[in-house]
């Protein structure tokens, strides 16, 4: 039995992710999954401006926005589009790069940092009491083993065992079965742009990758199948003439998979010393492709609150965790949820409505930017109590400051002081001044602000002891 600070089970993007925050805080933690080896299929496949900001917080985005191709917008149907060149992010496009690039990435980076993987092992038990938890499997010979730990957190996704061991029920309903998945070369492509189109019966979606390689979501109506069933060529071609107009001269079809989409989210995202996030806390339709990227928002904002709990700051800023990730999570499945429901409208009547109302919406740059902002995850925000600024809870823009970008700052780690240009650098945190007028602002590990005001009156180190119980917070930044 192995004593650790946090016991992740799951090595996917949401579980490398959480790992590398809490190795990063000089936290010992443990990832388990039952794959011998890393996943080779690719489910996702874009990730949107917020995920990449905040992996340009850790000194990772460059690196992957360089293995995919940025596309600035959606084309939809009828003339419809939504324009993410608006966004005023560093990062104003959805990067389409498949999954497997991802998780590549994410392992690597928790590897670097100090955690420990064991693949293979089978999770079958978890208990917990007031001194922590154990969790119970074996390995692909059958031997037993348990791991002992503060903290655990189930990332292990839709299907997690981790959340049916705690208890914890997963409502919700099935939306629609059949949906077709491929990897493909295209003769004739569209531009650079998502494209995505529905008509009567069936919907199609294609992502570009880049070299000619395009990712492909589609759905026939008319051929509803078990999720096991072969997707067929022709199938697929089909269904993308019928939704698009064209095939675009399907080429080689390198990967194809069925699946059905399901709307569920879990009551409780924390269960005593157990924590659930990423599918195995909530799963939504794939419209928006958002499923990856609250994932691993899910862990940015949960790894940097267990260090600190770790670390002495008290045990009620883990509640915080369910108190704001779970709306982001309902928002989001109401909001995919939504979308498909407009894509797989059937009355003519309906449809035609559809097409002029969002049409028009999109066109109109505060709505079109409004949605822009929530599907790519810019405009989420956690909300401040009364009399705070109400710049707290929101994310915080990558600011220039006396040390670089903000953004560049965050790669310690840690939180961050940003003061007024001029104003006197305090000790016992990493501080840093702006370029510009404007307040000074308290920047949590995630990217958030926690508070907002004067440096000079010191009210910043109550916000920050709020979240810590501890006012000497890390040192300087570190290299990416």
């Amino acid at each position: 039995m192995k004593h650790i600070d946090v016991v992740v089970i799951g090595a996917g993007p949401t579980g490398c992710m959480l790992a590398a925050e809490l190795a990063t805080a000089g936290r010992s933690v443990t990832v388990l999954d039952k794959r011998a080896a890393p996943s080779t299929l690719s489910r996702a496949f874009g990730v949107h401006a917020r995920t990449l900001e905040l992996l340009d917080a850790r000194g990772l985005a460059d690196r992957l926005v360089a293995t995919g191709a940025p596309s600035p917008g959606l084309k939809l149907w009828r003339g419809a589009a939504l324009n993410l060149g608006r966004l005023r992010s560093r990062f104003p496009y959805v990067l389409v790069t498949p999954q497997q690039n991802v998780d590549a990435l994410l392992e690597a980076h928790a590897r670097e940092r100090g955690a420990d993987f064991v693949r293979g092992f089978t999770v079958t038990g978890v208990e917990q009491d007031g001194d922590g938890v154990r969790v119970h499997g074996h390995d692909g010979s059958g031997r037993a083993g348990t791991f002992h730990a503060a903290y655990a957190v189930g990332a292990d996704g839709a299907h997690s065992v981790v959340r049916t061991l705690i208890g914890q029920p997963f409502p919700g309903k099935a939306v629609l079965r059949s949906i077709m998945l491929a990897d493909v070369e295209l003769e004739d492509p569209p531009d650079n742009l998502v494209t995505v189109n529905a008509v009567r019966d069936g919907f199609a979606f294609i992502a570009p990758y880049g070299d000619n390689l395009f990712r492909v979501i589609a759905w026939n109506r008319g051929h509803q199948v078990d999720d096991s069933a072969p997707v067929d060529r022709e199938e697929l071609r089909s269904t993308i003439r019928i939704a698009m107009g064209t095939d675009y001269g399907l080429g080689d079809v390198r990967w194809q998979s069925r699946f059905h989409s399901d709307e569920r989210q879990v009551p409780q995202y924390r269960t005593g010393r157990v924590f659930l996030a990423g599918d195995a806390a909530h799963v939504h339709s794939p419209a928006g492709g958002q499923g990856m990227n609250t994932g691993i928002q899910d862990a940015m904002n949960l790894g940097w609150k267990l260090a600190a709990v770790l670390g002495g700051a008290d045990d009620a800023v883990l509640d915080t965790y369910h108190s704001e990730r779970h709306p982001v999570g309902r928002m989001v499945l109401r909001s995919s949820g939504a979308t498909m429901r407009m894509m797989t409208v059937r009355p003519w009547i309906l449809r035609k409505l559809r097409n002029g109302t969002v049409a028009a919406f999109l066109g109109f740059p505060p709505v079109g930017d409004a949605v822009a902002r929530m599907f790519s995850g810019i405009g989420i925000g956690y909300g401040h109590d009364a009399g705070e600024s109400a710049l707290v809870g929101r994310r915080a823009e990558d600011l220039p400051t006396d040390a670089g970008r903000l953004y560049e700052v965050l790669r310690s780690g840690g939180f961050v002081l940003v003061t007024e240009p001029g104003a006197p650098v305090p000790d016992g945190i990493h501080a840093v001044a702006r370029t510009a007028d404007g307040l000074a602002l308290l920047v949590r590990p995630d990217g958030y602000v926690a508070w907002a005001g004067d440096s000079r009156s010191g009210l910043w180190r109550g916000a920050l002891d709020r979240w810590t119980a501890r006012t000497a917070v890390g040192a300087g930044p570190v290299s990416p």
